[in-house]
C-alpha cells in the first residue's frame, strides 16, 4: 500500500530546545525522552536531565509511568526515574485503564501500578486494556477479559482487535465483523477485512474494493474504494486508481483524490506526498498547502 508517514504531526508538539542528543521526542507528562548512543533517558522542558540516559529502551509516560529496558528485561519508572516496578519481565504493554500486560517465559498477565500481578500469566498474547476489556490469545485463539481476569468474550476467534466505540472486530474462517462487549455479534462476519470503529464509521472491504459502514452494519459510503484508512478530524483518506484524497462522513470528496501518499488529519493538519513534482508538504482541511510548516517525512 506504499510507504509509512512517520513524522506527519512533530510540529505539533512541544520540545525543549537543547543541543548534544542524537534525538529529543515531544513532552508529555512534563517530560521529553531523550537519546545518546544508544542510550535512553529524559529531560524536562527546560532541559534538565530528570531521569539520566542509563536505559536501552524507554517509551512514553502513560498514566504516570513509563516503560524501560536494560538488558533484555522490562519494568517500569515514574517521573522522578524512580523505578516502582523491577525491570524482571520479558516483556510489558503501556498501563491503560490501570493495569498493564507483561510476559515472563513466553506467558502474558496483568498486574496494576504498585506490580501486583492481578490477571495471572496464563495467556500466549495479552494487550491494553480498552473500555473495560483486554484482548488475550491462547493456542491461536483470541478473546477478551475483564478487570478481574474473569474471561467475559470466550477464546473462540481466529483474530481480534481491542474494542473502539463499544465494538470490536473479530475474525473466524477468513472472515471479518463486529461484536459488542456482552459477545453478541452485533454486525455479521462477512467482510474480507475490516478496520475497528472511528468517528462512528468503519472501514470495510469485499472483493478487493473499501467502504464505510455504521454501528447498526448499514453501508453508509459503498465499498468502491480500493484502501481507505480511519476517519479523524471529520475525513478520512481513500485511495483510488493509485491515488489519495479525503472525503467526509457522508462520502462526499473534500480534498480531490490526486496524491500518491497522505497521512490522517491531525489539529487540521495533514502530510500528502505528490511524486509528479517530487514535493512532500501539509495540507489543511481545505486543502490548501501550508508552507509554513514545511516538509513531512515520507519513509
Amino acid at each position: 500500500t506504499g510507504g509509512i508517514l512517520c513524522s506527519q504531526n512533530l510540529w505539533a508538539c512541544e520540545r525543549p530546545v537543547v543541543y548534544g542528543y542524537d534525538d529529543i521526542d515531544c513532552l508529555s507528562d512534563g517530560l521529553a525522552r531523550i537519546e545518546r548512543d544508544g542510550k535512553y533517558g529524559f529531560i524536562d522542558k527546560t532541559g534538565k536531565v530528570v531521569i539520566p540516559l542509563n536505559y536501552d529502551l524507554a517509551w512514553y509516560f502513560s498514566e504516570g509511568l513509563a516503560r524501560v529496558e536494560r538488558n533484555g528485561k522490562y519494568g517500569f519508572i515514574d517521573n522522578t526515574g524512580k523505578v516502582v516496578i523491577p525491570l524482571n519481565y520479558d516483556g510489558v504493554g503501556s498501563f491503560s485503564e490501570g493495569l498493564a500486560a507483561v510476559e515472563r517465559n513466553g506467558k502474558w498477565g496483568f498486574i496494576d501500578n504498585t506490580g501486583k500481578v492481578v490477571i495471572p500469566l496464563k495467556y500466549d498474547r495479552a494487550e491494553s486494556f480498552s473500555e473495560g476489556l483486554a484482548r488475550v490469545s491462547q493456542n491461536d485463539k483470541y478473546g477478551f477479559v475483564d478487570k478481574t481476569g474473569k474471561v467475559v468474550i470466550p477464546l473462540n476467534y481466529d483474530s481480534a482487535e481491542s474494542f473502539s466505540e463499544g465494538l470490536a472486530v473479530v475474525r473466524q474462517n477468513g472472515k471479518w465483523g463486529f461484536i459488542d462487549n456482552t459477545g453478541k455479534v452485533v454486525i455479521p462476519l462477512n467482510y474480507d477485512w475490516t478496520w475497528s470503529f472511528s468517528e462512528g464509521l468503519a472501514a470495510v472491504e469485499r472483493n478487493d474494493k473499501w467502504g464505510f459502514i455504521d454501528n447498526t452494519g448499514k453501508v453508509v459510503i459503498p465499498l468502491n474504494y480500493d484502501l481507505a484508512w480511519y476517519f479523524s478530524e471529520g475525513l478520512v483518506a481513500v485511495r483510488q486508481n493509485g491515488k489519495w484524497g479525503f472525503i467526509d462522513n457522508t462520502g462526499k470528496v473534500v480534498i480531490p483524490l490526486k496524491y500518491d501518499w497522505v497521512g490522517s488529519f491531525y489539529n487540521g493538519v495533514a502530510g500528502v506526498l505528490d511524486r509528479s513534482t517530487g514535493e512532500a508538504f501539509y495540507i489543511n482541511r481545505q486543502g490548501e498547502r501550508l508552507y509554513w510548516l514545511g516538509e513531512p517525512w515520507f519513509d
